[in-house]
């Protein structure tokens, strides 16, 4: 090998690292720019060239990759959404598959990124997905695994991540491994790869932490806000349907209505599906949902447990009836699980589960208002269409498909 092939080897290397340092996120590479028009970008490797001539290739790249970068943070939002490629992470939850047929309706370019096993307690196989989303591209991978982010979500350049990633127990573990590592994971490859937005679904409890699940979404919360090279919408939503769907069926049959207390400890402003998949594709482009935290629940007034049942009864005709069960022995039961724990460990989840059942009925689904100490219905924001009424009255007189909950069920619903 000559002199003059090693030294222009090396002038070479020069050029593009000094155009890579100016263009930290957008390496200099075919595979990379893909550009539609005009010669290949300058790779820096094997090139046969005078220095002039690597020089000006490289001043010429170095050009071509500005022009790119600036049009990625500055065109996605006015781009035709066809021309905007979203990617969804948790596509197959009970959120996730309506964000993905939300998306899929206003035209966005959506890849759906799942588990070969997906769904509750993985009933759904690849063709199962890839039925469930017409409109959409189906990636089957690990969210678990960076390197399987890197080779199949983000193949491609991708503008917008929306992560409806969520623990499936809400156990410890659980919790860290699903709402912090693997929501990471994607976030480290979508910083890595270049996007430009994400939007995060939290939850609106995360705001008074007691739990395990509410400290890892914190916690990711956290990361995100401070990472600095992409924008961020943080959806915090109160209560889903399902959520409070699960003693319809009990109610039909006659039975009572269970509650803790009186039933008026916590009161939630409840969001269907339907409508947090539209506000979650709102925050795609939407410039006034840009770098902020966003509670959000339905158009109803909230509803404590009792007005729920009251409701119920209403709209099924069944007599009233109520079960009561004191806080306190929750609070017995917790403390039971606690101890136990310290010689089985394998029931720590148990406690925490028992934990949840008591935050949720003691703590609101509304903004808190820390100076006050008090959750507020006024400042918690409303947004959609559908009431807790009609989704009730449906519910009695179609059941409830679509709203099962799985792992999560305690009233028995599956």
């Amino acid at each position: 090998m000559s002199t003059l092939s090693v030294s222009t080897r090396q002038t070479a290397g020069k050029a593009t690292s000094r155009c890579q340092k100016a263009l930290p996120h957008m390496p200099i590479g075919l595979a990379n720019l893909r550009l539609h028009n005009g010669p290949a970008p300058f790779s820096g490797v094997n090139v046969k060239a005078t220095p002039s001539a690597a020089r000006r290739t490289c001043r010429s790249s170095g050009r071509v990759a500005l022009r790119v970068a600036a049009a990625s943070v500055e065109d996605f939002r006015k781009r035709d959404p066809k021309d905007v490629r979203v990617l969804v992470v948790g596509p197959t939850g009970y959120i996730g598959k309506f964000v993905v047929k939300e998306l899929v309706k206003r035209g966005y370019n959506v890849v759906a990124f799942a588990r070969e096993q997906a769904g509750i307690k993985g009933k759904m196989n690849k063709e199962d997905t890839i039925k469930e989303f017409p409109g959409a591209e189906v990636r089957f991978g690990s969210v678990l695994d960076s390197d399987s982010l890197r080779k199949e979500a983000f193949k491609d350049p991708v503008d917008v991540v929306v992560s409806c990633l969520a623990s499936r127990t809400g156990g410890k573990k659980d919790s860290w491994l699903i709402d912090y590592t693997a929501t990471k994971n994607t976030l480290d490859v979508a910083r890595e790869a270049g996007s430009k937005h994400f939007v995060l679904l939290s939850a609106i409890c995360v705001q008074k932490p007691l739990l395990e699940f509410q400290r890892a979404k914190l916690k990711f919360e956290a990361d995100l806000q401070a990472a600095g090279d992409i924008t961020y919408s943080i959806v915090r939503p109160t209560a889903f349907f399902k959520s409070i769907a699960g003693q319809i069926d009990i109610i039909k049959k006659g039975n009572p209505y269970v509650m803790f207390g009186d039933g008026n400890l916590a009161s939630c402003k409840p969001i269907s599906e339907a409508d947090l998949a539209s506000y979650i594709a709102d925050c795609v482009t939407g410039e006034d949902k840009v770098n902020k935290v966003l509670p959000i629940g339905g158009p109803s007034r909230a509803y404590t447990a009792k007005q729920q049942a009251e409701l119920l009864f209403q709209i099924t005709g069944m007599p009233p009836k109520y079960f009561s069960v004191p806080v306190a022995l929750m609070d017995g039961i917790i403390a039971i699980f606690d101890a136990l724990t310290r010689l089985f460990p394998s029931l720590e989840d148990t406690a925490e589960f028992a934990r949840i059942g008591r935050y949720y009925a003691t703590e609101s689904m509304l903004v808190w208002d820390d100076g006050r100490g008090v959750y507020v219905e006024e400042a918690t924001p409303g947004y959609g269409k559908d009431t807790l009424e009609e989704f009730f009255t449906r519910a009695v007189k179609e059941g409830l498909k679509g709203q099962e909950l799985g792992d999560q069920a305690v009233f028995g619903q599956q």
